[in-house]
């Protein structure tokens, strides 16, 4: 299924990226454009919260939430984790 377009290019461009290291994008409606799952989806990802952001439709900055969506990307412990079990398969 393909998703709708953010409005914002800088988001939309972060969700490219997301979605490029294997996270899926929900769509909602409401406040919140959609939300974005890590690919691990385990206890240890995000202090056991596991990894679930919310992406907004109109952030104050956009420029500052699509940082932040790519940082929630590049920081997850279990997709690091996930890499590094398929780099010990190899």
């Amino acid at each position: 299924m393909v998703r709708r377009r953010h409005k914002d290019k800088e988001i939309e461009a972060a969700l490219v990226y997301a979605e490029e290291n294997g996270w899926r994008i929900e769509m909602r409606s409401g406040h919140a454009w959609g939300r974005m799952y890590c690919p691990a989806n385990d206890s240890q990802c995000r202090c056991g919260e596991f990894c679930v952001a919310s992406i907004w439709s109109t952030p104050r900055n956009a420029g500052n939430h699509a940082r932040q969506i790519r940082r929630i990307v590049d920081n997850c412990s279990g997709l690091a984790d996930l890499t590094r079990e398929d780099e010990s398969d190899q």
